[in-house]
């Protein structure tokens, strides 16, 4: 594996460590309806298990609603069932082919325990780059072992790798930031 080679995969292991991270932030609940919050929930539909999104419109006309259109009417108490086994919290209200989920406002203290629920989710992802930048380094230093690499190329390749994990960092710093202010503000 050549330096560019090594460099290259870590910073695509931190940009996979980022969206993962954005991707679990859409899940979790703030004031506002949004499609995010259910689209992942597990159903027993059909003799197996699906995503919701798979059975599914989902929709939010309302700031404060969320509708979800089956596909297939037959799945609707299947449905139901799934949102209620899921820990969000919400109860599903059952409207023939519709199920209407009325998001409720937050509470203070729970606004606390999901933000930090985000410093939870944002630090696994900073664990991750860390690791990616690892693995990137340790390439590296074999490399310059196995004498393909001068020690001069070592270190500017550390000091590149390094910058590119700050760049990460300081991505998901700004997500954590927004966030918490999306989830503080009433």
């Amino acid at each position: 594996m050549s330096l560019e080679e090594s460099i290259f995969e870590a910073e695509e292991g931190m940009e996979k460590a980022v969206s993962y991270m954005t991707h679990e932030f859409a899940a979790i609940r703030t004031g506002k309806a949004s499609p995010a919050l259910v689209e992942n929930i597990d159903v027993e539909a059909y003799g197996s298990s699906m995503k919701l999104k798979q059975l599914a419109l989902i929709t939010a006309p309302e700031p404060r609603l969320l509708v979800i259109q089956p596909f297939d009417a037959s799945t609707v108490k299947d449905i139901e069932r799934g949102i209620n086994e899921s820990r969000l919290g919400i109860n599903p209200a059952v409207d023939g082919k519709i199920i209407r989920l009325p998001i409720p406002e937050l509470s203070e203290e729970r606004r606390r325990d999901l933000a930090k629920t985000v410093k939870t989710i944002a630090e696994e992802s900073r664990v991750r780059i860390r690791s990616c930048r690892r693995e990137a380094i340790e390439a590296a230093r074999k490399l310059q072992k196995d004498g393909d690499i001068t020690e001069d190329d070592l270190r500017t390749t550390e000091t590149e790798i390094q910058k590119v994990t700050d760049k990460f960092v300081a991505e998901i710093d700004k997500h954590v930031e927004a966030k918490e202010a999306e989830l503080m503000k009433i």
